[in-house]
């Protein structure tokens, strides 16, 4: 009795593919292929394509021919406007707190906190500032060495130099403590009402809007002539850093922050001619 042969059985069976010359009818190529081992060429040579083209996608120009996939020049404005839309909004949270600032001040509230407040978490008081010894020989060396150095001969600033210009009072109030090179003491104190707001002295370009452990808010003008004007011991600042403020314009706070520098509620305001300081009362009238 013959034995019937199942259907699986026919997938091992050998099939031959062969390139015949037309003219001679010589054998020039053939292969040997059951019905497996063509699925098994076939998919990997579909896998290996669909790599290739993943590949070519992802890594080439390519995949801006694909429909609804944005090219270069539209990815780059996708970045420019999310960058604009981010500084947009930077922009209007600082108006609005600037509006809410002056409305809180016109009706006689305490400010709001503004970004740059200061990390209360942190308590600066338990900071030891100790100089060791290895600290102290080092200054003594290096004073030495430059004692005759002309290079660093201080030279007064001629304030002669300046313009006829008129300057602009930061703050009205009593002073409190007057400019003294001696005492390294190179502005002015002014005390005046707590929350009281800080005029820029002359126009100019904000280049400091920072917190210091030794004198807490403390934001710096550069004008023109190469004159700076400091402002020290707000308790906010109102411009940030590459701002251009008018004279008289509000600029801060004022306030007691700081560490180690301030005794209450007053302005540390000096004025800076070619990098030496001068006294402010003999421009100012405060």
């Amino acid at each position: 009795m013959a034995r019937k042969e199942g259907s699986s059985s026919t997938w091992r069976h050998k099939y031959r593919l062969t390139l015949i010359n037309d003219y001679t009818f010589k054998e020039v190529w053939k292969i040997k292929l059951t019905k497996l081992d063509f699925l098994s060429l076939s998919g990997s040579f579909i896998i290996l394509l669909i790599v290739l083209v993943t590949i070519l996608i992802s890594f080439t120009n390519l995949r801006e021919f694909i429909p609804g996939y944005p090219d270069g020049n539209q990815r780059r404005n996708i970045v420019l406007n999310a960058m604009l839309l981010d500084s947009l909004q930077k922009e209007l949270e600082m108006r609005d707190r600037y509006f809410e600032n002056m409305r809180r001040i016109v009706s006689g509230e305490e400010p709001v906190e503004s970004e740059n407040e200061q990390d209360t978490s942190i308590n600066y008081k338990d900071l030891s500032f100790e100089k060791s010894l290895e600290d102290s020989l080092l200054r003594h060396q290096i004073e030495q060495e430059e004692q005759y150095n002309l290079a660093v001969i201080e030279v007064e600033a001629n304030e002669s130099s300046i313009p006829d210009l008129r300057f602009f009072t930061p703050l009205k109030g009593m002073i409190t403590s007057k400019f003294n090179v001696l005492d390294n003491h190179y502005g002015t104190d002014i005390v005046g009402i707590p929350g009281a707001i800080i005029h820029a002295t002359l126009s100019g370009t904000v280049i400091l809007a920072s917190w210091t452990l030794d004198t807490g808010y403390v934001l710096q003008i550069q004008h023109e002539n190469n004159l700076v004007s400091v402002y020290k011991h707000n308790a906010g600042l109102l411009k940030d850093v590459g701002t251009h403020v008018e004279v008289g314009e509000s600029i801060a706070i004022l306030g007691d922050s700081g560490e180690l520098y301030t005794s209450g509620p007053h302005l540390h305001f000096e004025l800076w001619l070619n990098g030496t300081p001068i006294d402010p009362e003999k421009h100012v009238v405060f």
